[in-house]
């Protein structure tokens, strides 16, 4: 018998047996970024993805509302989603289980619901989970108990979304048709755009008051302090003029001595405030780091969502940033004691830490934002965070831990120095213990330390300072502002403040200035065709009150149908008459004063999107346009030639270049002044810093004295 040749009995050697593919439990959640720190978590047995927030939603291009059939909504895919929702079907397909993960609120209960309809799970399928921190035992413990996804959180979602729909495509074509094209008017942006224009109104309508007040200086031996004029015989007065100045300075002898009549000593506690909500949060962002709203929410996204720490992987340094609950979890209170304990002692603890009062019709379904960890400390986390992210978590941080501490306590002293009748008021104050201050200062409490004041002292008057003032209106809305009114009048929620701001700058119904909300032309001419004809919309009780039937829904005490219904039927007869009642408002070009370079006929204002901007009146046969440019009276430091004029960058900011542009390059966003450096020649320029106005050099050489 022949032999086999070693390469035949090669050939016949047993082939391995393909290991059998492993089916993994599927993730799914709304973030790419948010799936990779829990993909991490929760190890090879899971495939975490995302859905890139919604996948459904109503139609753009009609209402989508079936108002006859209990307001049923005809939900589509969103365009663009095609592909995502494909791979969701093929992964959801090979998968052992699957698992929704979306955000712990509304609109991830929401996002949950959905795709749970496009992929057909069982509706009673124990298949959604939700965590408030994306920290690895949050995670791992809430993968142990699964639940069904809650209607009554869907429904009070849909119900949001239905109601805004229905406001929304009713109003904005009214607006098209009378107006312009290209406007819109929703329940939260027309009270935000009607609280601007109210406040507007006040200023208008604002007569200021002349007053007077008289600062003093005395001194005790050779220590001087300051105090003002506070009344007669103990009594408060006012001075309305000059001539009431003149008549109490009269009864003064200023070289004769005055008399410490009264003091008053004692300690006052000032007590730490809450952990941040959703809208505290914004509110501080944007006084102490300037952070515009939607800014602040992106930084908190990602911090939520998970940083690379390095040899840590990703971990999420806050808990959720969508929430109006100042409730803090007992584990994040003791790990907070026990830093405080070890960093700056056991009287800095607070054995019972301060409570927020919930604002009306909070919901009190997560805890307040905190970090995940009070040792991933702001100085230690700094190197992994950008510098908008290291800002945002250093103020949550620093609110957190403070909110856990002690009160600052401060000895204060009321002094009262009186002469022929005439009192002047002195008042110091002086840190006795730090407290949560240690950790969190606003900067508005300094020491006033007074000099040893006691009755029957007898002190020199050193100088008197009368000063004119006049009463001043009230102040135009801050970002920061508006959101604190919204919140106190229960318009409005945690999540729905930052589209509501960049609705009403984007259609140009409000811009910003200096940092403060004023209204256009534009925004006035909707407000009051609202005002007119959709008094509930803009009335702000009823408002909140709408808030607090959507909100009810989501306890499951309303019917989502009937809070809509309750709305709807009267609001639907005031959109039949405003179609009739309201007159088409022409808004009538206004002439530039100067002529088209083109073609040669008139220019004219336009309003755009952006603002206005110069535009040729024969359009659209000429399309020439123009951007309107400030000039402020300063020639072009770099040419010598051109005017320097206000611009604004894409994003809206103040910036300053030449007239010449492109052919002089010059561009600076300080204002520069017109002057030049007594020390390098360079240009000088104005800079807003706070408590003022600083001129200085670029150069940093250079700088003179704050005008306030």
């Amino acid at each position: 018998m022949a032999v086999k040749s070693a390469k035949a009995t090669a050939s016949k050697k047993p082939k391995k047996r393909a290991k059998s593919k492993i089916k993994k439990k599927l993730v799914i959640v709304e973030s790419p970024s948010k799936a990779k720190t829990i993909e991490k978590y929760l190890g090879r047995s899971y495939k975490v993805v995302a859905s890139i927030g919604h996948i459904r939603d109503l139609p753009k291009s009609r209402m989508g509302v079936d108002i006859d059939n209990n307001y049923q909504p005809d939900y589509i895919s969103i365009r663009g989603k095609g592909d995502v929702i494909k791979e969701l079907r093929k992964d959801a397909k090979n998968a052992k289980e699957v698992y929704l993960a979306s955000d712990p609120d509304r609109e991830g209960e929401a996002i949950a619901w959905h795709v749970s309809n496009i992929l057909k799970l069982d509706e009673n399928g124990k298949n959604r989970v939700t965590f408030n921190e994306i920290t690895k035992d949050a995670v791992k413990e809430a993968f142990k108990e699964p639940r069904n996804i809650d209607m009554d959180l869907v429904d009070a979602q849909q119900a949001r979304r239905i109601l805004d729909r229905l406001v929304g495509y009713s109003i904005s074509p009214i607006l098209w048709k009378k107006v312009k094209k290209g406007l819109s008017a929703g329940r939260v942006q027309s009270v935000a755009l009607s609280l601007i224009i109210e406040r507007e109104n006040q200023i208008r309508a604002f007569e200021p008051q002349e007053y007077w007040t008289i600062e003093s200086e005395f001194k005790k031996n050779r220590t001087k302090f300051a105090a003002s004029f506070y009344g007669i015989n103990g009594k408060k007065q006012d001075l309305a003029d000059n001539d009431a100045v003149q008549k109490i300075l009269g009864q003064l002898d200023r070289k004769g001595d005055f008399l410490i009549t009264k003091v008053v000593k004692k300690q006052r506690k000032r007590s730490p405030q809450p952990p941040f909500t959703t809208s505290t949060m914004q509110q501080d962002a944007n006084r102490k780091l300037n952070f515009r709203t939607r800014k602040t929410m992106m930084a908190a996204q990602h911090l939520y969502e998970g940083i690379n720490i390095g040899k840590g992987g990703a971990v999420g340094l806050i808990t959720y940033m969508r929430t109006d609950s100042t409730r803090i979890s007992s584990i994040a209170k003791h790990e907070a004691s026990k830093f405080i304990h070890e960093k700056y002692g056991a009287k800095y603890a607070a054995t019972k830490p301060i409570k927020g009062k919930l604002p009306e019709g909070a919901q009190d379904a997560h805890e307040a934002i905190r970090p995940t960890s009070v040792y991933r400390t702001p100085a230690e986390m700094k190197q992994y965070l950008n510098n908008d992210q290291y800002k945002l978590y250093n103020l949550i941080w620093s609110r957190f831990m403070a909110s856990q501490m002690t009160p600052e306590i401060q000895d204060t002293m009321a002094v009262t120095i009186s002469q022929s009748d005439v009192d002047f008021r002195a008042n110091g104050s002086q840190t006795k213990f730090a407290g949560f201050t240690k950790i969190y200062n606003n900067g508005d409490q300094k020491d006033n330390i007074l000099p040893d004041l006691n009755e029957g002292d007898k002190v020199k008057l050193a100088k008197t300072d009368p000063s004119q003032h006049f009463t001043q209106p009230p102040a135009r809305y801050s970002e920061a502002n508006l959101i604190k009114a919204l919140e106190e009048n229960g318009v409005g929620r945690p999540s729905t403040y930052a589209p509501t701001l960049d609705t009403i700058q984007r259609r140009y119904y409000v811009k910003l200035v200096s940092r403060r909300f004023e209204p256009t032309e534009l925004g006035e001419i909707v407000n009051t065709i609202i005002h007119e004809q959709f008094p509930d919309i803009v009335n702000v009780k009823f408002t909140a009150q709408v808030e607090g039937e959507l909100d009810s829904i989501e306890t499951g005490s309303q019917d989502w149908v009937k809070v809509v219904d309750s709305f709807y039927r009267p609001f639907s007869k005031e959109v039949e008459h405003a179609e009739e009642e309201v007159e088409k408002i022409e808004m009538k070009d206004e002439l530039a004063g100067s002529n088209c370079e083109i073609c040669g006929a008139p220019m004219v204002i336009k309003m755009g999107r952006y603002g206005k901007f110069f535009a040729c009146s024969r359009f659209p046969d000429c399309r020439n346009t123009k951007a309107i440019v400030k000039e402020i009276g300063v020639t072009c430091p770099k040419c010598h030639q051109g005017n320097v004029v206000e611009r604004k960058s894409k994003r809206n900011r103040v910036f300053y270049g030449c007239s010449c542009f492109p052919e002089c390059d010059f561009v600076s966003w300080d204002k520069p002044i017109g002057r030049d450096c007594p020390k390098d020649g360079h240009f000088l320029v104005e800079k807003k810093v706070k408590g003022g106005k600083q001129v200085l050099c670029p150069n940093g050489d250079y700088e003179e004295a704050l005008q306030k």
